[in-house]
């Protein structure tokens, strides 16, 4: 497979997303979307054709996928998948018993469809995430994501953070869950400056970077942690 396959191949996957989800695409839609000429994007619905994917074309109003065909979203990024488990730790807060109950059904084929390796972790994340109703909409943090990272690949992440008394100090931690408060974010990690689990605020997070180094997984639960400790 040469480079411009490799380029190529995601961008069919994404074609098929979007006419998925979009009644009708046109040609020139789909190349400002890829970043791509119509020509080539005429290229690629014939290659999609002749896999077998049966794209309608209509003249002068654009693609469509015959009605009822579905491909199922199996090319979700790591990144995507512990997106999503975030976004069920939010759902199962709803006081609605049967929205709460479509979701997890919903959350539960997308879960099927993942690879072996990215499911372990969102699993693994989704029993590491604990998440209450946040209240305070100007505390923020930009780190969420990497640190999802980190908790479910055990990398040592250094950060620079900034304690109540405005101090900043450099710290390496080992990532181990994230706990949502009414009013932040906050990470729980073993310290090796302190040399014990602490919290720590996301949005007194100055600098985070993760490190290529891993660290022994701790043999606990949440619940665990939270046993021991409080």
């Amino acid at each position: 497979m040469n480079e411009k396959d490799t380029k190529r191949l995601p961008r069919l996957t994404a074609i098929l997303t979007q006419l998925q989800t979009k009644r009708l695409l046109t040609a020139t839609t789909l190349a400002n979307k890829f970043s791509v000429s119509t020509r080539t994007i005429y290229r690629d619905m014939k290659a999609l054709e002749q896999a077998g994917v049966p794209i309608l074309t209509q003249e002068g109003k654009g693609y469509s996928l015959m009605e009822n065909y579905r491909i199922p979203p199996v090319m979700f990024t790591e990144n995507q998948a512990n997106a999503l488990i975030l976004a069920e730790q939010i759902v199962l807060k709803n006081r609605d018993a049967s929205f709460v109950k479509d979701y997890i059904e919903a959350i539960e084929k997308i879960k099927a469809v993942l690879s072996h390796t990215i499911k372990d972790k969102a699993n693994l994340l989704s029993q590491r995430t604990q998440f209450s109703q946040n209240f305070n909409n100007e505390r923020n943090s930009n780190n969420l994501s990497d640190l999802q990272f980190a908790i479910t690949n055990f990398c040592l992440t250094k950060v620079e953070y900034r304690n109540e008394e405005n101090k900043v100090s450099e710290r390496c931690l080992e990532p181990f869950a994230l706990v949502s408060t009414q009013e932040n974010w906050l990470l729980i990690a073993f310290c090796r400056l302190r040399l014990e689990f602490r919290y720590f605020r996301l949005d007194r997070i100055k600098k985070l970077t993760i490190l290529d180094e891993k660290f022994t997984p701790h043999n606990m639960t949440l619940q665990d942690f939270f046993d021991k400790n409080h």
